[in-house]
């Protein structure tokens, strides 16, 4: 197929948040059609009427923006929408679906199908027992025109499918990653393209009247493309060009699905024994308790996705991210996740590994795209992640720091203040993987002073052994931090290190670390200087006088 302007389209289904495999699609896409005035659209399909809403396409289209895929046609106005092909909601576009649906009806090319959803299910349970595969057996094809007149002017419930042509051996895709792809006629059944609800089915492409030039998706979608050249046969439309990505696995070899983080936190309730839903930290229970045994019990149902997500932080366990929303939550940063995208099922040559969308967009195209499936490798855009938070100077890591707070944090910060927020930034900033982790460390900003909890693990005994032990020394250094006259990072580094010179041969982690366990509980925070200025002067005291009182055996040496 020559064409001179690319435009290609990315559909996604508003049921949920947008896959990153989704985001891998749309992102390859978006960088065919930014040269040579080239057009990217959204088309959002909806026509599931059940599943879809308008939540879902909001968040859909919330974050692309936020990956920098802006579209030049879409179902928003303004930079970000707009054009002359729309509607932009197949729901909205039911017309000409049933404009090409009486054509193929008055050409016999579909018919109307009367079998209910038990019915089918009842001849899908029979090719079971008989150990063959179901094909729908065109029952309804043996109705006169007067009973299917009749029963449509009585407003029964059907289908239309599309009858399969059986003039023709196979169905050639000519795919551009793939190479010629053919499939025998008598695989495919006579698929449905109207439900019983008066929508269309996806199968029903708005391709050909939105000048798509290039569908590009994942290759679970290679049996519906068979199906779509059948029916742009029928129609007489012409066939864009065809590429299918390689699917996305996890390292363990699995899909990786939208059903991982279900699966991960049913795998983390039943190796607790969790056989009651948690509360949130209102005290409401995320699901009801019918609602969490029945999803104990059954390894094929899901939770909603809020309420996974809630239950996970109750329970304190990560979960894999899986949604862009997922990794936006987490803390990574949008131009590493195109970055890491990139490359799931795309070679840029050489040993180029990090680069950027203009990268991308400069040397993008179909035939680097791999046939193998691509593994999403999490150490690496951990290590990508890392490198550039590094890599940024302190003003913009505040400024990309305090746009991830204000979403997720709003509440933490706002508490900080402006002045203590800098500081934040300023001791985070060089031991963060993610802007999470950023906000992770200074947890214990977060608490009262008297709702401290001491945890105890090896590295705390450890640091509370040795001549003097830890106990002591927090003891003594206690009034060292209460004479300093000026209570801010560089002062509190001065003091500490005098003290550590005089009382524990000059090791400063000697000092630091029972400090650290007595204003944090833990033995993890930024350096100590900068934890005890955040703190202030103080709740530093008081943290140290509440541990000391609650354990005066800290002032004994370990035996």
């Amino acid at each position: 197929m020559l064409v001179s302007t690319i435009r290609t389209r990315f559909a996604p289904s508003p049921t949920g948040h947008l896959h990153v495999g989704g985001a891998r699609t749309a992102l390859f896409c978006w960088a065919m059609s930014q040269g040579d005035e080239g057009v990217f659209l959204i088309r959002i399909e909806d026509t599931d009427q059940k599943r879809s809403s308008e939540g879902a396409t909001a968040s859909i289209l919330e974050d692309l923006q936020w990956l920098g895929l802006g579209w030049d046609e879409g179902p928003t106005a303004g930079n970000h929408g707009g054009g002359s092909t729309g509607p932009y909601f197949q729901s909205q576009r039911t017309q000409l679906y049933r404009d090409h649906l009486q054509k193929l009806l008055d050409t016999g090319q579909a018919y109307r199908a009367f079998e209910t959803t038990q019915d089918l299910a009842a001849a899908r349970a029979l090719a079971r027992s008989e150990k063959r595969a179901y094909k729908y057996d065109r029952a309804a094809l043996s109705m006169s025109d007067e009973e299917i007149d009749e029963r449509v002017k009585n407003g029964d419930p059907h289908v239309v499918r599309f009858r399969v042509p059986n003039d023709v051996e196979g169905v050639t895709v000519i795919d551009e990653v793939l190479g010629e792809v053919t499939t025998a006629v008598d695989e495919v059944e006579d698929f449905v393209i109207f439900k019983a609800d008066g929508f269309p089915t996806y199968h029903f492409l708005d391709d050909a009247s939105m000048n798509v030039t290039h569908v590009v998706r994942g290759q679970e979608h290679l049996a519906n493309t068979v199906k779509h050249q059948l029916l742009q046969d029928a129609l007489g439309l012409p066939r864009p060009v065809y590429a299918h990505l390689p699917l996305i696995f996890n390292p363990d070899g699995s899909k990786m699905s939208k059903r991982d983080r279900d699966k991960s936190l049913r795998a983390f309730a039943k190796d607790r024994g969790i056989d009651a839903p948690p509360l949130a930290d209102d005290g409401s229970a995320i699901v009801g308790p019918e609602v969490w045994e029945a999803w104990m019990g059954d390894s094929k149902s899901q939770l909603p996705t809020d309420a996974v997500a809630g239950a996970a932080a109750a329970l304190g366990v990560h979960l894999p991210e899986v949604n862009v929303e997922d990794f936006r939550a987490a803390g990574y940063l949008p131009e590493v996740l195109i970055n890491a995208l990139s490359l799931l099922g795309w070679s840029p040559g050489g040993d180029v590994e990090r680069f950027d969308a203009a990268f991308l967009v400069e040397h993008f195209s179909l035939d680097r795209v791999l046939k193998s499936a691509a593994k999403f490798d999490r150490p690496k855009l951990l290590a990508f992640n890392q490198e550039a938070i590094a890599a940024m100077d302190p003003e913009h890591f505040q400024e990309r720091l305090a746009v991830y707070v204000d979403r997720y944090h709003r509440g933490f910060c706002e508490a900080i203040g402006p002045e203590r927020f800098v500081m934040l930034c300023e001791a985070t900033q060089p031991r963060s993987r993610t802007l999470a982790e950023a906000i992770q460390q200074c947890g214990f900003l977060d608490l009262g002073d008297d709702a401290v909890e001491f945890i105890d693990s090896k590295s705390v005994r450890k640091a509370m052994q040795g001549d003097p032990s830890g106990g002591e020394l927090l003891a003594s250094v206690r009034n060292v931090l209460a004479k300093i006259e000026t209570f801010d990072v560089e002062s509190i580094e001065a003091a500490v290190a005098a003290f550590a010179e005089a009382n524990a041969n000059g090791k400063i982690g000697k000092v630091a670390q029972p400090l650290r366990i007595a204003v944090t509980g833990t033995t993890v925070s930024p350096p100590i200087g900068h934890t005890l200025a955040l703190l202030g002067r103080a709740s530093t005291l008081a943290r140290i006088d509440r541990c000391l009182d609650a354990h005066p055996e800290l002032q004994e040496a370990a035996s």
